[in-house]
């Protein structure tokens, strides 16, 4: 841990037994604004070891939930919150629970958990892998890599070029996950060969990738998973078709469409609520949005929704497996307003600082 993190969590503390953290959450100032949260995955396995930014073990998940409910928050389906919050209707401590991606853990171990505590969920669902149902390549191609972290991996089977790497560090593995995706899109590589491509992968690093591949690891949803889950509650919203944003406008257009398309097959809802993948967004998409009838659209940037926030540009906090219970604490009750911080929190931090595709 940072000597800036302890310093921080060391001042959390303290303005939490001097009464700062139940002054803050029930002020006026914290009704005026919305918590929007927003999660990645809950752990079949090992995953928030290999990912913490985009995994939270099962146990840390469950303790979440359990200190929202402890908070006395006020938890609101997604579109209902917003339209409040443009309205200065807000009740008490409003949050709202976000899924990015739509993988499978969230129906198997995230799920679960929310109905539990009777808490409403959006999930923001990207839809071809939820047909071509295998590992996604780009995040699978980092957990193989992970797996395989004992090994040194020669690439010319792969690549074709005479590189050998030690996997026992990030910044290797960082590398020979780059110089694969990089071979993917400049051969044109399909996603049947893509998926080949990680069979291969797998291989070398001694892994049996089917056997990976059937625990449903960094799957999507299945659209017949995806309608049982609207039809118990959950919103299922627009993440665009690939997981990308191309700055083509008709592009664009088309990964939203598509993706809206695929949802209303599998939900028999229309969806106009949306999620930039990987957090990234440019100005010019935000017209391109409001032609596509789009209501609202979220970001991985951390902070409060309030009125004055652009319906197109909601903040949200990412909760990663590195955020202390304190100081999740004092985002629920509005104190880490307050707090320093560097940046955005990280979007789908796997995918790298560019929209990823993930057909």
């Amino acid at each position: 841990m940072s000597t800036l993190k302890r310093l921080k969590q060391a001042a959390l503390h303290s303005l939490k037994t001097v009464g700062a953290f139940r002054a803050v959450h029930g002020s006026a100032w914290r009704r005026r604004r919305l918590l929007i949260l927003a999660y990645h995955g809950v752990s079949l396995e090992d995953e928030h070891r290999w990912d913490g930014a985009l995994y939270l073990s099962a146990e840390l998940f469950r303790s979440r939930m359990q200190a929202l409910a402890a908070s006395g928050a006020s938890v609101l389906p997604l579109g209902e919150a917003v339209e409040r919050l443009y309205a200065g209707d807000l009740p008490d401590r409003a949050a709202v629970i976000t899924f990015d991606d739509g993988n499978y853990d969230f129906r198997a171990r995230a799920f679960p958990v929310l109905r539990e505590f009777g808490f409403p969920v959006t999930l923001y669902l990207t839809t071809f892998y939820s047909r071509f149902n295998r590992p996604v390549f780009d995040v699978f191609c980092s957990y193989l890599l992970w797996k395989g972290r004992a090994r040194t991996l020669d690439l010319r089977g792969l690549t074709g070029a005479d590189e050998r790497f030690d996997l026992k560090g990030a910044g290797a593995r960082a590398a020979v996950s780059a110089r694969l995706r990089g071979l993917a899109r400049e051969e044109g590589f399909s996603a049947v060969e893509k998926d080949e491509l990680l069979r291969r992968l797998a291989s070398r690093l001694d892994l049996d990738y089917e056997e990976l591949a059937g625990r449903r690891l960094l799957h999507i949803l299945k659209p017949e998973e995806v309608s049982e889950l609207a039809a118990a509650g959950v919103d299922v919203q627009l993440h665009t078709h690939r997981h990308r944003t191309p700055s083509d406008r008709a592009l664009f257009g088309r990964e939203v469409e598509e993706n809206r398309a695929e949802i209303l097959s599998m939900t028999g809802r229309g969806a106009d609520h949306f999620c930039y993948p990987s957090g990234v967004y440019e100005r010019a998409f935000l017209p391109w949005l409001e032609e596509l009838g789009v209501r609202s659209a979220t970001t991985c940037e951390p902070g409060y929704a309030s009125r004055e926030s652009a319906r197109l540009l909601l903040p949200r906090l990412l909760d990663v497996s590195s955020l202390s219970g304190v100081e999740f604490e004092a985002w629920l009750t509005g104190v880490a307003a307050a707090l320093p911080r560097r940046g955005a929190s990280g979007g789908d931090a796997a995918y790298g600082a560019q929209p990823a595709a993930r057909a």
